[in-house]
């Protein structure tokens, strides 16, 4: 297992290549002396929004800039996390995200001078032949006219939000930085408890190890308690009153319109999931059996339900994957080999080098997949997540005008986690050893049980809380503390010996400051496994159906994006079989488990 202590010591093989972006600095800074100048002239189109010609050339223009400006801070970024803490790289992103906030001011005209139209002046420029390439883009911006404000009342709802809103960056600055959670030993070594290490230690084998990080991590947060409500709260009024000026009946009803979403897919996700809680209590017995456990703690639950100590080449990993995503086809196929063949991967780790994995597009340009390998499984499981990321938005750019060439959150993560169900599926059947074969079927049901079973209990927990407020209630932490514990309950029924700190799982939830969010997670992983397994099952309808679900631009809302899949969110049929999949996991786990 080769270890890399500097980027210079990196085989070129296994670093990104940049150069479709910029072949060197001094194309970069050319680019962005031409995008300066374009910028400054972008605004003399203010106040002529009602001729259409002098419309499209402003859209013309912008969009030009955009995609200039776009390319510019993607690069910036990647170079930036090649090695932190470096000047030059500093710099160069600074003054990109600089001369887009300018970029920003320059157009911040437009919206306003669009949504002052009346509708028959809005439906008179589409006259305009050439206007019709933007019609969805603008049709967007000019469905929320109703809850548009002045432009005084825009400011000074701006002006402030930006005072006051600081309640998710305080909560994490409280959790992650300002608080100590203590120290452990572990192996003869000393370990500091941090929030970013906690889950890496509790997958320790010692259970009353695992019993004495959770306690020193969680009587702090307990202490804290009080003040973590007082945050949430404060943030989940702040919006409740923004959303009601903005003539929304509730929060909630404020993202199902930005995402043109109906109420009643939710309604049935939730339904679907909480009905078949006792799938997961299934894989609670199951859990608690592998590891031979008479009771089970919540300090238990943090532990993998198989784990493989495999060591995997990128040589291997990358034949892993092109074997995985076979079912889907030639074209898919010859995509996903073009990450590799293009080095579109920064694979290892180093000191310096920004953690965490991702894959980063632009309108333009493939994206590059950072991450640091491990030699494991979950590397392996990354890349194929990153990868589906990728080719998802190969298609996309491939089919469709360059404004369009977003990937909702919803649909771009049934691209990711169906090469997931994938993975798994090769391993199940593919495996070398009887401990590979079940680590694959156990990724799979870990990404379930946090994608779906998790979430849609974490977010109807957040429904429920911004109901209580808009009530005129205040979110304290007994409040939460009660309300965790019953969705807890719902979920691990008597399976697991709950204790007080049980219900704390809320304060460290950041998600419940990213404006419902954990649901698209729910979705998104519903889907996947419903459409890997018609593929998996030969179903050459659905990949037909999958391949132009994947070409789809953001020109679609996601709901009309997941209709090509033959899939109505408000039915159960999706969640059904998605849940059915899920069991059919847990019996492949406990069949092979039991072979001799």
């Amino acid at each position: 297992m080769e270890k890399y202590m500097q980027r210079k010591d990196v085989p070129e093989k296994y670093k990104w290549n940049l150069s479709s972006f910029y072949e060197s600095e001094e194309d970069f800074d050319k680019e962005f002396n031409d995008a300066s100048k374009l910028n400054k002239k972008i605004g003399k189109y203010k106040g002529q929004i009602k001729d259409s010609e002098k419309l499209f050339e402003f859209l013309e223009k912008d969009l030009e800039l955009s995609v200039i400006l776009e390319n510019m801070y993607v690069y910036s970024y990647l170079k930036n996390d090649e090695m932190l803490g470096v000047s030059s790289s500093i710099e160069r992103k600074n003054k990109v995200k600089l001369l887009m906030t300018e970029h920003s001011l320059n157009v911040s005209f437009f919206e306003p001078e669009l949504l002052s139209l009346t509708q028959e002046e809005y439906n008179e420029l589409f006259k305009n032949d050439k206007l019709l390439k933007y019609k969805p883009s603008l049709d967007e911006i000019y469905r929320y006219k109703k809850h548009i404000l002045s432009e005084k009342e825009e400011q000074m709802i701006s002006s402030l939000s930006s005072a006051t809103n600081h309640f998710s960056d305080m909560s994490s600055l409280m959790i992650n930085s300002l608080n100590e959670y203590g120290k452990v030993i572990i192996d003869g070594k000393e370990e500091i408890i941090t929030t970013t290490n906690y889950r890496k230690l509790m997958k320790n084998k010692n259970r009353e190890k695992r019993k004495e990080i959770r306690e020193k991590l969680s009587k702090v947060l307990k202490q804290y308690s009080e003040l973590s409500a007082m945050y949430l709260d404060s943030y989940v009024k702040l919006g409740n009153e923004e959303n009601k000026l903005r003539n929304y009946s509730s929060s909630f009803e404020a993202k199902l319109f930005s995402l043109n979403m109906p109420n009643k897919a939710y309604e049935t996700l939730v339904k679907n999931v909480e009905e078949n809680a006792h799938l997961y209590q299934k894989y609670l017995k199951l859990f608690k059996e592998v590891h031979n456990l008479d009771d089970l703690y919540p300090y238990d639950l943090s532990l993998e339900l198989e784990k493989t100590d495999k060591e995997y080449s990128v040589e291997e990993a990358k034949e892993l994957c092109l074997n995985a995503i076979k079912p889907l086809g030639n074209e898919y196929y010859s995509k996903f080999k073009k990450i590799f063949d293009n080095n579109y991967i920064d694979f290892m780790g180093y000191k310096g080098k920004c953690s965490g994995g991702y894959s980063f597009s632009t309108s333009t340009n493939d994206s590059r997949i950072l991450m640091s390998y491990n030699y494991d499984l979950e590397s392996v499981s990354t890349i194929i997540h990153e990868g589906g990321h990728n080719v998802h938005h190969q298609f996309v750019k491939d089919n469709n005008f360059v404004l369009y060439r977003d990937e909702p959150s919803i649909t771009s993560e049934v691209a990711s986690l169906t090469n997931e169900c994938l993975l798994s599926n090769y391993l199940m059947n593919n495996g070398k050893t009887k401990e590979e074969r079940l680590a694959g079927i156990a990724n799979m049901i870990s990404i379930i049980n946090s994608n779906l079973f998790s979430a849609v209990r974490e977010a109807k927990v957040e429904q429920d809380f911004y109901k209580y407020s808009q009530e005129g209630n205040t979110l304290t932490a007994s409040y939460m503390n009660n309300l965790n514990k019953e969705s807890l309950k719902k979920y691990h029924g008597n399976l697991v010996k709950e204790d007080e700190y049980s219900s704390l799982g809320w304060i460290t939830r950041s998600h419940y400051y990213m404006f419902f969010y954990l649901y698209a997670y729910a979705f998104s992983v519903t889907i996947a496994t419903y459409v890997a397994s018609e593929i998996i099952n030969g179903n050459h309808g659905m990949l037909d159906k999958y391949l132009k679900f994947l070409s789809a631009g953001s020109d679609k809302y996601p709901y009309d994006i997941i209709k090509i899949l033959g899939i109505n969110l408000k039915e159960d049929e999706v969640y059904q079989k998605a849940l059915k999949y899920y069991d059919t996991l847990l019996d492949c786990f406990d069949k092979i488990r039991k072979e001799e």
